[in-house]
């Protein structure tokens, strides 16, 4: 599963996915653009900046942590403006915890 947020929106995500028993996942800081512009004025100048300042982040859960991991996500995520960001779920073929060589569910730290 992977989801693009607010910056602003990060540490309510993280904490959500975490009360959601989502123990791991990794994120990057990450630059993006898309419907929404953003401008700023500086003594008396208008600047258009098109890179927006956002989080990615990348997990695999389970299938029966998926809703709950996509909920915790709309909710902590939310503000009603453009830009709120999106969630991507995709299939995983194999998992396979290196260290144990676990395959399948039993490589995967969540419940």
């Amino acid at each position: 599963m992977e989801a693009i947020v607010r910056k602003s929106k990060f540490i309510e995500v993280r904490k959500a996915l975490h009360e959601a028993d989502i123990e791991f996942l990794s994120w990057w800081d990450v630059k993006g653009q898309g419907d929404a512009k953003q401008g700023l004025i500086f003594r008396g100048i208008a600047y258009d900046i098109n890179a927006i300042d956002r989080i990615y982040i990348s997990f695999v859960v389970r299938d029966v942590n998926v809703q709950k991991s996509i909920d915790a996500i709309l909710k902590s995520a939310f503000t009603g403006e453009s830009g709120d960001g999106r969630i991507f779920v995709s299939t995983i073929e194999q998992s396979i915890r290196i260290r144990t060589g676990d395959h399948g569910d039993e490589s995967l730290y969540n419940k």
